[in-house]
């Protein structure tokens, strides 16, 4: 079932294994012509032109962005126990783990007198996005307000797109993830004009102010993206997400039914969505395609499935060993990376390039997804050769605090003159002579503590 690549006897350099794995193509800066003219009329017209757009691409027009705090009430209510006890636990298992990336400030004695802090300081107000197109992503909001929260963020609105069989407002499942997380600011706003108002901010139909934010998170689809590309820089944000992608290095050990189950799982989410399977064994290949072709027929979202595991972004690598296999994942660096071989402990620990890893047979990517504690908010595309997931450190920032005394900048000044001489950046070395030339005024002998002497 799914197309194969045979790449035994025969590892190609990592460039070329870049062009002959399978990869989604999203062509972000297509859509941008799209996107941009609703960006800046945003922009310009704030909330009307917001409503304006989701009335024609969501098919319903709020009466307000902010969705009342009655409405988030309401839905924690009605949420079915059993899908607000795994919200719980979600959340409870991700805190225990997000908890443990908390950074302390530092401080670095360079020489006497002379002191270099690292403090770690929070974002002052984060946009959160979550989906809701082909699926509903209340996972997706604890993944977002979770480690934003354990860094200390002091202010978060979570953006959904209107729903038009729930009045205009967010999937009511989304609405109770905010409740229980304690978000009490929630718009009902989704796509490339979410992240516009997000921005830029603007007024509520009510006059209620709508704060912009200093940074977006979250997955979307290619509007999304391509709004977050051309906002970057009066807004952060954590990455350009793209189709999400699994990639499992399998040997003869591993269950054919497992390996099936979760590449349909990764599949399920869209169309555009990789599955990618790399193997020493064309026996666990053949197997594995028997199984798809059973499981495929017999799954809810058929269609969407099949779409994908056929699509020139999903495939199955052959390669003569663990080793080269090892080199394949780590040019493909994957989303989501699962480890089925013989000693997957240690072949995982091996891995340079992914996401996440997911280790042996009881460790699916669907348990990432939800109840692992990991982060599901990972980069896609290859990303994970430079970039890292979600993470408490995403909403943080290094921020250096100098404090020299009088004798420790006497001490590195006439290194600090020659190298701003070098740069031919005099007033440089003037703004150090200025300080410790003998006869200048005004300067006293600064004790370690940073007060005077």
């Amino acid at each position: 079932m799914l197309n194969r690549t045979d790449l035994r006897g025969r590892v190609p350099s990592p460039a070329r294994l870049r062009a002959t794995l399978p990869r989604a193509e999203v062509d972000v800066d297509a859509v941008q012509h799209r996107v941009h003219p609703v960006v800046e009329d945003v922009r310009d017209r704030g909330v009307e032109a917001v409503l304006d757009y989701t009335e024609r691409f969501d098919a319903v027009r709020p009466e307000r962005v902010r969705v009342p705090s009655s409405a988030l009430e309401s839905a924690l209510d009605e949420l079915d126990p059993a899908v607000r006890d795994a919200l719980e636990e979600s959340i409870a298992r991700a805190r225990a783990v997000h908890a443990d990336q908390r950074r302390s400030d530092v401080t670095t004695r360079v020489t006497d007198g002379g002191t270099v802090t690292e403090r770690w300081v929070p974002v002052g107000r984060v946009g959160l996005y979550a989906p809701g197109g082909l699926a509903v992503y209340p996972s997706s909001v604890v993944m977002n307000v979770v480690p934003a929260q354990a860094a200390g963020v002091g202010s978060l609105v979570v953006c959904s797109p209107p729903q038009a069989d729930f009045g205009g407002l967010p999937h009511p499942t989304i609405l109770a993830a905010a409740a229980l997380l304690g978000v009490d600011e929630v718009w009902a706003v989704g796509g490339a004009q979410a992240v516009a108002l997000l921005a830029h901010g603007g007024v509520d139909t009510d006059g209620a102010d709508l704060d912009p934010v200093d940074m977006v998170t979250g997955p979307g689809n290619v509007y999304v993206t391509a709004a977050k590309r051309m906002l970057r820089g009066l807004i952060g944000i954590d990455s350009e997400a793209g189709p999400t992608e699994i990639a499992i290095l399998a040997d003869e050990t591993a269950e054919p039914a497992h390996v099936a189950a979760d590449l349909i799982s990764q599949a399920e989410h869209d169309t555009l969505a990789a599955s990618v399977l790399v193997t020493t064994s064309p026996e666990l290949a053949d197997a594995v395609d028997a199984e798809l072709r059973e499981r495929v027929a017999a799954t809810k979202h058929t269609e969407r499935v099949e779409s994908a595991l056929t699509g020139p972004q999903s495939g199955t690598v052959l390669v003569s060993s663990v080793d080269d296999g090892l080199r394949v994942v780590d040019a493909y660096a994957a989303e989501h990376l699962e480890i089925q071989t013989a000693d997957a402990r240690e072949v995982a620990a091996r891995v340079r390039n992914a996401g996440a890893v997911f280790v042996g047979p009881y460790a699916p990517v669907s348990l990432g997804d939800y109840c692992a504690g990991s982060n599901h908010v990972l980069p896609t595309g290859g990303f994970a050769r430079h970039s890292s997931g979600l993470s408490v450190q995403s909403f943080l920032r290094g921020i250096h605090v100098v404090d020299y005394s009088a004798p420790a900048l006497r001490e590195v000044a006439a290194r600090v003159v020659a190298l701003a001489e070098a740069e031919d950046l005099p007033a440089h070395g003037e703004a150090i002579t200025a300080r410790v030339s003998d006869g200048v005024t005004g300067i006293g002998d600064r004790d370690d503590a940073g007060g005077t002497a």
